[in-house]
């Protein structure tokens, strides 16, 4: 755990507190690095809202709309490291993979569940969100991570088996892309936790400064969930009856592109 000096913002009401150390480069933000790569959530959330509006369904504009939801709470969250803003952060991430889950699952050209499927997912979203607003320590942390990897990790699973299908290699390369990128930032995340002794005081003892793993969390996971969710699009407008093509926007960043088949 980092040190926990205070700042504007009064000493750490939050559940967790990252590896990087508290309010050492403003008085005003708790975790400089962190709230920073935050606002990498937010960008790549309106980008994606931008360049699809016209494209995609609903559905997936309010995914993105929620990746930049997840990007203020987590500048907020780091910024303040209060517990009102952790929630803005974690809470935001359950919708997100909730959401997720529904894109996944309700995939066919006409409705494949009845009324109670949002039902139920709505359902378990209003449950997580009062356990995790009204638990307390370790065991809201821990809770949150149980409610949200299994989540996740469902949502991977499925995407993996989506991009097999599918006879595209555009397709193949952007989920190996987005896949690699995230599965190196739950590294740097891990890592940040377990060996922040040696991150934030071995290293920095030695001359060579935290490399701020947390931080680079955030800017991996924006690129990951943005190629994932793409290749999400991508096949869920093949099953609409789109032709559906990869085209970069000044040569960086991905969008999709759609136009009925002929």
């Amino acid at each position: 755990m980092s040190a926990t000096p205070t700042g504007y913002w009064g000493p750490s009401t939050s559940t967790v507190d990252w590896c990087e150390t508290n309010y050492q480069h403003l008085f005003h933000v708790g975790e400089l690095f962190n709230s920073a790569s935050s606002l990498v959530l937010v960008l790549t959330g309106l980008l994606g809202i931008l360049l699809h509006r016209r494209v995609l369904e609903r559905r997936f504009l309010f995914a993105f709309g929620l990746l930049a939801l997840v990007g203020v709470g987590s500048t907020a969250f780091h910024m303040t490291l209060r517990r009102e803003h952790q929630m803005l952060d974690e809470l935001p991430m359950l919708y997100l993979a909730i959401v997720i889950v529904y894109i996944l699952l309700e995939d066919r050209p006409q409705r494949r569940f009845g009324p109670w499927f949002p039902l139920v997912l709505f359902s378990h979203a209003l449950l997580v969100t009062y356990l995790n607003a009204f638990m307390q320590g370790p065991v809201q942390f821990f809770l949150f991570q149980v409610s949200f990897a299994s989540l996740e990790f469902f949502a991977l699973g499925r995407t993996y088996f989506l991009q097999k299908r599918s006879p595209d290699a555009g397709t193949k390369r952007l989920f190996q892309l987005g896949i690699a990128s995230y599965a190196l930032a739950i590294v740097l995340w891990v890592s940040d936790i377990q060996f922040c002794p040696t991150l934030n005081e071995t290293l920095p003892s030695l001359g060579v400064p935290n490399p701020q793993f947390h931080a680079w969390w955030h800017v991996l996971v924006a690129f990951g969930f943005n190629a994932l969710l793409l290749v999400i699009a991508r096949e869920r407008l093949r099953t609409l009856g789109q032709e559906a093509r990869l085209q970069p926007v000044m040569g960086v960043i991905p969008r999709v592109a759609a136009s009925p088949r002929g």
